[in-house]
């Protein structure tokens, strides 16, 4: 079964302000009723969705923490900031190690998850903290602005930390916007100073710092020119329409590649995007119930799986792929964006025949305000009938 959702994003911006107090504080200042602990106590046991939707609301996650777009729909888990879908996928390409993306609608929150946003602070706080020392010549993306805007402007914000507050009293290397000295031989002597100190802190591992904790102003400036030249090849640099997320529930009769059975496992890619499941050992009818998250492209390309039997020694055996047209479903998204239909209806299907891999007909169905399709195929390439 596929899932996925379709945002679009609204290209009013809007400034984000708000104090250092925590996100929880903030919730139960702004909301009446939440004034006594017990008060607060339901609200922490109201459930991780609940209590997400809570957060959501509050003024500064309204807003994409990086551009400003109305109704942001994804979250990075790691870092605690509400992003739009076209900076998620910026956000994406930074690697899971700096960012992890998650859907606000798509993906199954876990109290602790919710926690854990809700301990980072929200947009307004992480923005103090990575946005402290943002030069006046730097401009933040706008809702319109390029991928390639977004891109450079949030890898220096996230990856390179160029705009970080450390906490540990060092100097900007900076003028920050809102505290420019008029003075520019004073700022130029102080600057010299700040500058030294930060090159001796980016050399400094510390739990702020992600990828190698040993980068310096040197190798950030190094990579900021190596990566410039392969930026046109990074997924991040694509526009993306929305998520899909793929159940893969089980396969069928699949072929046996080792002495009686295989040890199968899926790569599923869209564009230059690829996951995998788990690997089943010993099995031809695999189960995995798997849940799979990719983003999709502006051009939309077809949903690729390729199923191999996963060898410890040699090369992994091809075991079938098959290719799946999601058009459909994403134009029955867009068509129910805007729809406040709760009820579950049909949209279309699929015909299965003899011009497609579908063993059964694809209903594209509306289901708890997203939009489904379930997909029987059969694999292709093979030299047995597997059905999936």
């Amino acid at each position: 079964m596929m899932e996925m959702s379709i945002q679009h994003e609204n290209s009013d911006t809007n400034e984000v302000s708000g104090s250092r107090s925590c996100l929880y504080d903030l919730f139960c200042s702004e909301t009446p009723g939440l004034d006594t602990l017990s008060q607060r106590e339901r609200w922490m046991s109201s459930g991780p969705q609940k209590r997400l939707e809570n957060l959501i609301r509050q003024a500064g996650n309204k807003y994409c923490a990086d551009c400003g777009s109305l109704e942001p729909k994804w979250v990075s888990s790691s870092l605690g900031v509400f992003i739009c879908i076209k900076c998620s996928g910026i956000h994406r390409s930074l690697g899971v190690h700096i960012s992890k993306v998650l859907s606000l609608n798509l993906d199954e929150w876990t109290d602790e998850q919710v926690d854990a946003l809700v301990k980072l602070g929200g947009n307004t706080l992480i923005n103090k903290k990575y946005e402290a020392c943002l030069p006046s010549n730097i401009k933040k993306p706008k809702p319109n602005s390029s991928i390639e805007e977004r891109y450079d402007f949030i890898r220096k914000k996230y990856e390179f930390l160029q705009f970080l507050d450390t906490e540990e009293n060092l100097s900007c290397p900076f003028v920050p916007f809102h505290a420019k000295n008029s003075s520019n031989s004073q700022y130029n002597s102080s600057n010299n100073n700040a500058l030294h100190n930060k090159r001796h802190y980016d050399k400094v591992p510390t739990k702020n710092r992600f990828g190698n904790a040993f980068r310096n102003n040197w190798t950030k400036k190094d990579s900021d020119h190596k990566n410039a030249k392969k930026s046109n090849s990074l997924v991040g640099m694509i526009e993306f329409v929305g998520l899909i997320k793929v159940n893969m529930v089980k396969g069928i009769n699949l072929a046996i590649r080792d002495v009686m059975s295989s040890d199968p496992y899926v790569i599923i890619s869209l564009g230059h995007q690829t996951v995998k499941t788990r690997v089943i050992k010993n099995n031809l009818n695999p189960i995995w119930k798997e849940s799979l998250m990719l983003s999709i492209p502006d051009d939309i390309p077809p949903l690729k799986m390729v199923v191999l039997d996963k060898d410890t020694f040699s090369t992994d055996d091809f075991m079938g792929e098959v290719e799946i047209n999601i058009e459909p479903l994403v134009s029955a998204a867009k068509a129910c964006e805007k729809s406040s239909t709760i009820e579950s209806i049909q949209l279309g299907k699929l015909v299965a025949n003899g011009d497609n891999t579908l063993t059964k007909d694809g209903i594209i169905f509306l289901e708890d305000g997203k939009v489904k399709q379930e997909v029987s195929v059969r694999l292709q390439h093979v030299e047995r009938v597997t059905i999936w």
